[in-house]
């Protein structure tokens, strides 16, 4: 059943030991659905062998990349994972900012309101909720919001600096764990504090179980000029 899927990477996470890679699929100059290119382990996250390029680079947000599939293999609300093969990932272009606000998604929330965990806002999806929804990604924007620097964990014993994003959304309060690995080098390489950002973009996802039964939301921030 092989066949292959060309997306507009949107977002490109870390996931346990690999990255967490989506976007929306570009047929014919369109936007479609989401594509979550996922490899066979239990976690789905994708090794840097599996996703570079032939000349070794690392896919980067707002690539358009041509990946090969074996099949579609959706779980519970991740209805948009697709099996890679084996084989390179091409390159075969790049969008321009311009491009986002064809792409953008307008939810009336993110999934659900009213649960967090210890240090977010409305970033947390029960696993009875989970099993529920039909998607796991959206991308929202463009947004006003403050990137969060800070010490977490403590009073659990493993204390992280961490980085996460705050912003209202349709008049709600969010706030979200930041796993973008780009955004981590930057603000982590900061002082701990609050650093504003105007009109960038958010890719939302809503990953693996954090705790057993719960999910907890995530976010990779887009910005024009990096940051």
């Amino acid at each position: 059943m092989n066949y292959s899927k060309r997306i507009v990477c949107l977002a490109n996470s870390r996931k346990f030991l690999g990255r967490c890679v989506a976007g929306r699929q570009v047929v014919e100059g369109r936007y479609g659905d989401w594509i979550r290119p996922v490899s066979a382990r239990p976690s789905a996250e994708v090794s840097l062998d599996e996703r570079r390029y032939e000349n070794g680079a690392d896919p980067c947000i707002l690539d358009v990349i041509e990946i090969p599939m074996i099949g579609p293999v959706p779980k519970m609300h991740q209805t948009e994972n697709h099996m890679f093969a084996d084989g390179y990932w091409a390159k075969v272009g790049k969008i321009g900012w311009k491009d986002l606000p064809a792409i953008v998604e307008n939810p009336t929330t993110l999934w659900t309101n009213g649960a967090s965990t210890y240090n977010g806002t409305n970033d947390k999806v029960s696993q009875a909720l989970a099993a529920r929804l039909t998607n796991s990604l959206y991308l929202i924007g463009p947004l006003n919001i403050s990137v969060q620097v800070q010490t977490e964990g403590g009073v659990f014993g493993s204390a992280k600096r961490r980085i996460r994003a705050d912003f209202r959304y349709n008049g709600a309060p969010y706030n979200f764990i930041v796993t973008d690995p780009e955004a981590e080098r930057y603000f982590l390489a900061q002082k701990n504090g609050v650093y504003p950002l105007d009109d960038v973009y958010l890719c939302v996802s809503l990953p693996e179980p954090f705790d057993g039964n719960c999910y907890k939301l995530v976010a990779t921030i887009i910005s024009e000029e990096g940051f």
